[in-house]
């Protein structure tokens, strides 16, 4: 798989599958949860309804609803909260492959994850970039491209250090 890393906005990203960072009641929130289920509208949440709660370290799929194209489905992937939720590294780690599983079930080719637990949940950043890019290496899927998006400089710097020389 292909990681590209990109500051920006996840809501712009053209891939198939948008990945937020949802709480266990998978009912929206602030940051990146609440801009994914802006874009999308209210259909979001009506579907997500019969699905939480969702454990830490897991995901589910949802349609895009109202995401522009080529956007078809939105991973909701729950991370830990970092000194509430243990083992933290081990669950962060769960949700970026739980994220991935839920792409290669639909057949989904292209992803883009956020940081996930590194807003709200406080899991502190470069060891959040460093587990994640290490999740996503080492992962057996179907996806071709995972774009990471990075919301300011210093995730995308700390996600760039994470990256494995080539």
């Amino acid at each position: 798989m292909e990681i590209e890393i990109v500051r920006g906005t996840i809501t712009t990203v053209p891939a198939e599958v948008l990945v937020t960072a949802a709480n266990r009641s998978l009912v929206g929130g602030g940051g990146v949860d609440g801009a994914i289920h802006r874009a999308a509208g209210p259909k979001l949440l009506a579907a997500l309804r019969p699905l939480a709660p969702c454990a830490p370290g897991d995901a589910v799929i949802t349609p895009a609803f109202d995401l522009p194209d080529p956007v078809r489905f939105v991973v909701h992937a729950v991370g830990p909260r970092y000194g509430v939720d243990e083992p933290a590294g081990e669950l962060l780690g769960a949700a970026y492959r739980a994220a991935l599983r839920r792409c290669d079930e639909v057949g989904a080719r292209t992803v883009a994850f956020p940081s996930l637990s590194t807003g709200a949940f406080h899991f502190p950043l470069l060891e959040a970039c460093r587990i994640s890019v290490a999740a996503l290496t080492s992962a057996t899927t179907s996806v071709g491209t995972c774009t990471l998006v990075a919301f300011d400089q210093k995730t995308e710097r700390f996600w760039r250090r994470a990256m494995p020389s080539r």
